[in-house]
């Protein structure tokens, strides 16, 4: 089974099942794996792996393995190597309900980072070296390079700095992949590094394989399965009234000169109100449009296949299964306008910049001025992770954050007083937009921001109780700068775990 794709004879001996190859990997290493949101994971060691682990524990010995990954995965890998409890340290992101629970539970360490920081800090030496690199590819070429599959994410730097590698060839995964992928040998650490010579979005600057020295690696495992798809919900009315503020604004900036009219090349986070952005896109009569993202979703796919993106850049696909099945079915006509390319590079800060991205992301609450949390729940339970939402808030052209207004059916207020943490300051938060309207926060003081927010994208139920807080803060607290009852802060989230809404008596 999919022997053939080993076209470099000499590794065909180096085959063997996923129990033998899962044997390389011993106790207390750091482990490299492939994967970025579900796509392109190793589907078979890592499983056993687990089951090593599992009879290592049975036994009284303990085994686990600092875990490196693009971004999150699937069940099969972080699922399934965090119910055998075999993760020490698990980073840079992870969304796996298991692994979730274990973190918060204090039962494994967790590293939530900027996902564009990893592969320089790994090159850089700043985590241990890599013991074994786990990397799924479509194919082995004769002269040794790889065909990626659906995503890169940090696969190339795994290759680079694996001291073992243990290939999966996939052969789900299509040949017809071949051309899709653009990997970037120029990047140096510094003081050598020189710019990335990528112009536009859909700029071409590398290769479309990667590059492996065929003598590191240590076994070739045999697969045939799928990718994990993502089922997403209907587009609801209040994702479809986000949607339509989010658009009404960008139809103005076109209309007042800021944004030409095909946009800015359009960064999308993953899930259902993001879908309904790139829904509206369409509807709204925008094209000629180009994406330079981490993640492609079904809504740039649809984009893609209406005629109104041009190009879609990325690092991996998060794809349902029926955008999957549509995707490859029509692989031919798309490969010339997806690239998909290393991590190192779809989230760096000097090509988000340079390119002007209007990057648009999802948060799980905001404050009265403007500070994001897209990552724990009431201050200290983990949800998934900052992703790459940070790489591109800090450095794109507009930084857009979207939610609904409440969440746990009302309990919860998503604009609360104070975030209970903090992963995008005031300083990089240019837009909010709940379903009850869109809050422009560029050039206003931090009061002028809370006036706006609380107005424009506060719930009903809550725009009340945020009117009285902040009017007492500017007239009680301290400083008058960014006025704030300490007392009161936080009181709402304390509510919430106390009673289980955050609405007052």
């Amino acid at each position: 089974m999919g022997e053939d794709r080993i076209q470099r004879v000499s590794l065909r001996a180096r085959v063997m099942d996923a129990d033998r190859a899962a044997a390389l990997i011993a106790p207390a290493a750091t482990v490299a794996m492939s994967g970025f949101t579900g796509a392109g994971h190793p589907k078979a060691v890592p499983q056993a792996l687990a089951r090593r682990i599992e009879a290592s524990h049975a036994a009284g010995a303990p085994f686990k393995i600092n875990l490196l990954t693009g971004a999150s995965t699937a069940p099969e890998l972080d699922g399934a190597l965090a119910r055998a409890d075999g993760i020490a340290l698990r980073l840079p992101f992870q969304s796996d309900p298991e692994a979730r629970r274990r973190i918060n539970a204090g039962q494994m360490e967790y590293l939530d980072m900027h996902l564009s920081h990893l592969p320089q800090e790994v090159w850089f030496g700043f985590h241990n070296a890599i013991d074994v690199a786990v990397v799924e590819v479509a194919a082995i070429f004769e002269d040794g390079s790889l065909l990626p599959t659906t995503s890169v994410g940090n696969n190339k730097t795994w290759l680079d700095l694996g001291q073992r590698i243990i290939l999966e060839v996939n052969a789900w995964q299509p040949l017809e992949l071949q051309g899709l992928h653009d990997i970037y040998y120029g990047t140096a650490l510094p003081p050598q590094r020189q710019p990335i010579p990528l112009i536009h979005g859909d700029d071409r600057i590398g290769q479309p394989t990667l590059r492996c020295d065929p003598e590191r690696i240590a076994a070739i495992v045999l697969t045939d399965a799928p990718d994990r798809s993502n089922r997403f919900d209907p587009i609801d009315d209040d994702c479809r009234r986000i949607a339509g503020h989010l658009i009404e604004f960008l139809r103005h900036e076109v209309a007042r000169g800021r944004l030409p009219a095909a946009l800015l090349p359009i960064q999308s986070g993953v899930g259902n109100i993001p879908n309904a952005v790139l829904a509206g896109l369409a509807q709204a009569g925008f094209h000629d449009l180009g994406a330079f993202t981490e993640v492609i979703q079904d809504g740039m796919l649809d984009l893609l296949e209406a005629g109104v993106l041009r190009y879609a850049s990325a690092t991996g696909f998060n794809l349902s299964p029926q955008a999957e099945a549509r995707f490859r079915d029509r692989l031919g006509s798309l490969r010339n306008r997806i690239v998909l390319r290393s991590l190192g590079i779809s989230n760096h800060p000097e090509l988000i910049r340079r390119l002007g991205c209007i990057c648009m992301n999802g948060m799980l609450e905001a404050d009265i001025y403007g500070n994001v949390n897209s990552t724990h729940v009431m201050g200290s339970g983990i949800m998934n992770g900052i992703g790459g939402s940070g790489d591109f808030a800090r450095n794109g052209f507009l930084s857009i954050f979207m939610s609904r207004s409440t969440a746990r059916g009302g309990s919860i207020s998503t604009l609360v007083p104070m975030v209970s943490h903090v992963d995008h300051c005031e300083h990089d938060v240019a837009v909010l937009v709940t379903e009850q309207g869109l809050a422009d926060l560029r050039g206003l003081s931090p009061k002028q921001r809370a006036r706006q927010i609380i107005a424009r994208c506060a719930h009903p139920d809550y725009r009340d109780a945020l009117r009285d807080y902040f009017d007492r803060a500017c007239r009680d607290s301290r400083g008058k700068h960014t006025p704030h009852l300490l007392r009161e802060a936080l009181s709402w989230h304390q509510r919430w775990l106390e009673t289980g809404t955050m609405r007052t008596p």
